[in-house]
């Protein structure tokens, strides 16, 4: 019998990491397990009698497959966000034709954000009469990512984005001589990074641009 329920399973994965698509089955006989990838359905990776077929998958992947001879498992080395995209496994036995799919979505490895002060403030004619201090938290070349504001462990602004490679930042003001403390978060589903505001460092001190990363 047949077994096409056409599920699809969601994987999230790290850019630079490998990950493992399970097939859930062992390999016997003359079974044949087939891998194909992408809106073009092209096939990447087979074992037909207990022989692998890798067919022209380092065209696309840079001999970064590995099937399983064992399982017909597929892991993906070295995984780029190229490789984001529809994995269909069918598995052809005696019994009949199972399908599993599964959705990858590679995420572009996060940097810590870069905390800057507006180095206009930086002239003596406005410091003392300005009482506050304005910052830019940027991050550059994310995708899937929130970048965010924090005093303590309250939220105070946020602006995310999907697109490619693009560049994100966030203004904050603080006053000079406040203790509160802040920090900026940028995240995707996977993992996030913190840098911590350093007031004292950032707003007390007008010799250059000031940076904290």
């Amino acid at each position: 019998c047949n077994s096409d329920t056409r599920e699809v399973k969601s994987v999230s994965v790290l850019e630079g990491d490998s990950v493992t698509l399970n097939s859930d089955v062992k390999v016997q006989g003359d079974n044949m397990i087939l891998w194909m990838f992408g809106p073009e359905i092209n096939r990447i990776a087979e074992i037909y009698k207990q022989v692998i077929d890798m067919f022209n998958s380092n065209v696309k992947f840079g001999y970064k497959l590995q099937m399983d001879s064992q399982t017909g498992s597929l892991t993906i080395r070295n995984i780029r966000t190229e490789h984001t995209g529809l994995y269909k496994l069918s598995i052809f036995s005696k019994r009949g034709t199972a399908y599993r799919n599964f959705s990858v979505i590679v995420y572009a490895r996060l940097y810590v954000p870069v905390i800057t002060r507006d180095s206009s403030q930086c002239s003596s004619s406005e410091r003392p009469t300005n009482q506050n201090c304005s910052l830019l938290c940027s991050a550059v070349n994310v995708s899937a990512v929130t970048l965010a504001w924090y005093k303590g462990n309250s939220l105070l602004s946020n602006i995310s984005v999907s697109d490619l490679s693009i560049s994100l930042s966030l203004p904050l003001e603080v006053e000079y001589q406040e203790k509160n403390t802040y920090s900026c978060v940028i995240n995707n589903p996977i993992r996030n990074q913190t840098t911590h505001l350093d007031i004292s460092q950032l707003c007390q001190t007008c010799a250059g641009n000031s940076i904290i990363n």
